[in-house]
């Protein structure tokens, strides 16, 4: 598969990432419905099979249960993967998240040595702060992730949900090799935001989760009801009342420009992405799905397919807010 750089300190990944978000609970909440933790494992081994060896967790997913599941899966083989992992959802000594963000220097060195151990590694390639700290300077934070660097626990570091003052701020003390956001055809406000062109002004890769619309974009959703009950999609606003349909209706003329190139609605909305110049990490817990999302890097977009696309989906489109308004990252 075709690598690319995160950033400019050296970091080197597949041209799509693999999200394991969703083969764990987060505080007992299924994401994107039952996981079955042998189909999950077998989904990750079929990724490195194909290339794709970038995986991207956090101590936030499960809590802590998503990265012992990726340390069964990579036992043994750790130095042919690429992990990521995310940090600043505090979470205390009995496992339980506060769902207080905490990125104060003794937070962050007890995190990596959790992740460190429940990932069964001495050394984690790519660590993130999962979200902005409002009590605590990024100048603190990323100083004490600069340390683990030089300790040789982490190799790089990166952002995620923040504002471009912020990333500058940061980079200052230590360079980003990454910044994580929600990006996707149904989803572009760090373009808006003049975020993405921050990341370029100063060297730094843009990796975007959920490229699929939260599922949105894979054209097998067609009801609320498709959802289950403790599905946290079903408390999204962009899934909930006249925004559902007003999206369902966009889904469906994507699908018809991705059978016009007699590929899926999803691989269409991956292959977007990476046409723009960023990494998605489109994140499943099924082998064939992971196939599919692999096979769409093999897929070129001319200028007249994107500009159909962004046609049909403008830089302004909006039909409902990405998180409920407790969780809405503001930046």
């Amino acid at each position: 598969m075709k690598k690319v750089a995160l950033g400019n300190q050296g970091l080197i990944v597949p041209a799509i990432g693999l999200g394991c978000m969703g083969m764990t609970t987060i505080a007992g909440m299924d994401i994107y419905g039952k996981a079955d933790e042998a189909e999950s494992i077998a989904t990750i081994h079929r990724s490195l099979e194909l290339g794709g060896n970038f995986l991207d967790t956090a101590d936030l997913y499960g809590p802590l249960k998503n990265e012992r599941l990726i340390a069964k899966a990579i036992k043994g083989n750790r130095d042919s993967y690429t992990i990521a992992t995310k940090f600043g959802y505090e979470i205390d000594d009995s496992e339980q998240l506060t769902w207080k963000i905490n990125g104060g220097k003794d937070y962050v060195k007890k995190a990596v040595e959790r992740s460190l151990k429940n990932l069964g590694t001495d050394y984690i390639d790519l660590y993130y702060l999962h979200r902005l700290d409002p009590e605590t300077p990024i100048e603190e934070t990323v100083a004490a992730m600069a340390q683990l660097v030089k300790e040789g626990k982490v190799g790089y570091i990166g952002l995620s949900e923040v504002s471009s003052d912020v990333i500058k701020r940061a980079h200052t003390i230590h360079p980003l090799s990454a910044l994580q956001t929600e990006y996707s055809l149904f989803e572009r406000s760090v373009e808006q935001a003049g975020i993405l062109d921050t990341l370029a002004a100063l060297n730094i890769g843009f990796v975007a989760y959920s490229p699929l619309g939260r599922g949105f974009l894979s054209g097998e959703i067609s009801s609320p009801n498709d959802f289950a009950d403790d599905d946290f999609r079903k408390s999204t606003p962009r899934f909930q009342g006249d925004n559902f349909y007003k999206n369902i209706e966009l889904v469906n003329e994507i699908k018809k420009l991705a059978e016009e190139k007699e590929v899926t609605a999803s691989q269409l909305a991956i292959a977007w992405v990476i046409a723009k110049g960023h990494l998605p990490i489109p994140g499943t817990k099924r082998v064939n799905y992971v196939e599919q999302n692999i096979a769409a890097t093999d897929i070129e977009l001319n200028a007249a397919e994107l500009e159909k696309i962004e046609k049909l989906v403008p830089l302004d489109y909006s039909a409902g807010a990405r998180y409920d308004a407790a969780n809405m990252p503001n930046w």
